[in-house]
């Protein structure tokens, strides 16, 4: 066995220790409590033997762990989270509607949109219509309802540089490997969707491969008859841990802010402006 195998049975028997000093389980309790030997448990508390998926999730059935805990357990066993989709728009989250809501006021002047996990947006703040209506029909912002057709249909000037390529090949690469590990079929489909558009890049693979993912990345744009620099800075609404990116709600909030600290967006808020994710 080597050393990282060895680190990796390791975090799952520390989490095992935790837990059942949490709830003040021998591992003779445990072991009773999910159907396996004692001698079993032992192992696992010894960074011996590896859990099995199925053995993982008894034990968080067993110790009745929520949603978060139960992520955190599989993550540290070495599996993908099995999480449940959520409605966004439906009664239970109506508090975090209402935050979202206000933090997307906040951030104006700055255009904003919250889109959930498969690039859907939920809502958008009022600097975000007045900073695209200059650029977009009136018509098609008003059907965007999803950010990555919006930015793979993007026929700026800014979607033929390489630098706007590298983005949306670092955009298909993080939502690939997430659609691999543990994406819906609605997630799956939208991929599907990203790869057919004539912007995707052909050599997408081997440009992200080649590139660390970040939150915030650097594109030009065209902004009033100017190109522009703008830094595109992408915030998870989640958990504040390593399943943030994988506990649903998967929410994002998705800000570009101009190069230029000068440039004032203030004149954005100032038209009349509606669509139908703008809901203040």
């Amino acid at each position: 066995m080597d050393r990282t195998e060895t680190q990796h049975l390791q975090r799952f028997a520390d989490y095992l220790k935790f837990w059942r000093g949490v709830f003040g389980l021998s591992q003779e309790q445990l072991a009773e409590m999910v159907g396996t030997s004692t001698r079993h448990v032992t192992r696992l508390k010894n960074g011996i033997s590896r859990s099995s998926e199925v053995l993982t999730d008894h034990i968080a059935d067993a110790l009745k762990l929520g949603r978060r805990d139960r992520s955190h357990l599989r993550i540290a066993a070495g599996y993908a989270t099995n999480e449940i989709a959520q409605n966004f728009n439906g009664p239970d989250l109506k508090w975090l509607r209402s935050a979202m809501l206000r933090t997307l006021q906040a951030l104006a002047p700055y255009p904003s949109t919250l889109t959930d996990g498969a690039g859907n947006i939920l809502m958008v703040n009022k600097a975000w219509v007045g900073f695209y209506q200059d650029k977009v029909d009136t018509e098609r912002l008003r059907q965007t309802v999803n950010l990555y057709n919006f930015l793979f249909n993007d026929d700026s000037d800014g979607a033929l540089s390489e630098e706007w390529k590298d983005t949306l090949s670092l955009v298909i690469m993080v939502f690939k490997q997430h659609v691999m590990l543990n994406g819906s079929d609605q997630e799956k489909q939208t991929l599907k969707r990203i790869l057919g558009y004539p912007s995707t890049p052909r050599d997408w693979k081997i440009r992200a491969s080649r590139l660390e993912p970040r939150a915030s990345f650097k594109v030009k744009i065209q902004h009033q008859e100017m190109v522009r620099g703008i830094y595109s800075v992408s915030q998870t609404v989640g958990a504040p841990d390593p399943a943030a990116y994988m506990t649903e709600p998967r929410l994002s909030i998705n800000t570009p802010y101009p190069e230029d600290a000068a440039l004032s967006l203030e004149k954005l808020l100032l038209n009349p402006l509606e669509h139908p994710l703008l809901f203040y």
